[in-house]
């Protein structure tokens, strides 16, 4: 069966609720430059790192598990002539080696589900980033209290996101929010592929639950799109 994510996010360049700008402010605020070292764990498709390598020189690993959004992003970096600064590695990032103060940046933008949570995640990635590093968490978080009935999905307010970081030994030293917009454009990108997708594959045998899973996704961010956010957290390590 084709994996709902690889149809649902196909046209997407990021693959998160941002936008080109924001990462390549991302990187300005990471002060990247040509000597740095960066880690982007569950890279996708691979976009903010073509970002970040073409605005600021940085050479980057992106550790992505899917065979298919890993087989994208080289096509992708290799049409742009970056090979020289971006190298995809087909792991879990679980599985990949993790070296102490080894990074100048870490990231893991929308993905802390490869270490279970924000903590998990946390956890890993702080001892890899080289003191004065940092590391760089896209995460959500509940703008407002869900309504009864809604899965809080483990996610907490803004300031109790912070905190969580805090704890880790981090000092927050940027914020960069999602808009409206972004999260509108994002999901709707995922509507718009699923439904080519059928359209153009009607009598796939997985076209059934391939329609199921969209109408689920639809139906979650539609019940929490005015309470639910999404932000980067730039953090520096001690």
């Amino acid at each position: 069966m084709p994996w709902y994510y690889a149809i649902a996010e196909r046209d997407h360049d990021i693959q998160n609720p941002t936008s080109r700008e924001k990462i390549r402010l991302l990187g300005e605020w990471l002060r990247l430059g040509p000597d740095s070292r960066v880690l982007d764990v569950a890279s996708g498709r691979g976009g903010p790192a073509l970002v970040l390598a073409s605005s600021f020189g940085c050479r980057i690993t992106g550790v992505e598990r899917a065979p298919e959004f890993a087989a994208t992003a080289r096509a992708r970096v290799a049409e742009a002539g970056l090979g020289e600064l971006i190298e995809v590695v087909e792991s879990d990032g679980r599985d990949f080696p993790l070296e102490p103060d080894a990074w100048d940046a870490a990231l893991c933008l929308g993905a802390t589900f490869v270490w279970d949570d924000l903590e998990g995640t946390l956890s890993a990635l702080v001892p890899t980033v080289r003191p004065g590093g940092h590391v760089a968490i896209g995460e959500p978080y509940w703008r407002q209290r869900p309504r009864e009935g809604i899965d809080d999905r483990g996610y907490v307010s803004l300031p109790a996101t912070a905190a969580k970081i805090e704890r880790h030994g981090l000092e927050l030293v940027g914020l960069i929010r999602s808009s409206s917009d972004d999260w509108d454009r994002y999901e709707s990108l995922h509507w718009r592929a699923t439904e080519d997708w059928l359209a153009e594959q009607p009598d796939d045998s997985a076209a059934r639950e391939i329609r199921s899973a969209n109408e689920e996704h639809k139906r979650r961010y539609l019940e929490t799109r005015d309470s639910l956010g999404w932000a980067i957290f730039l953090a520096r390590k001690g």
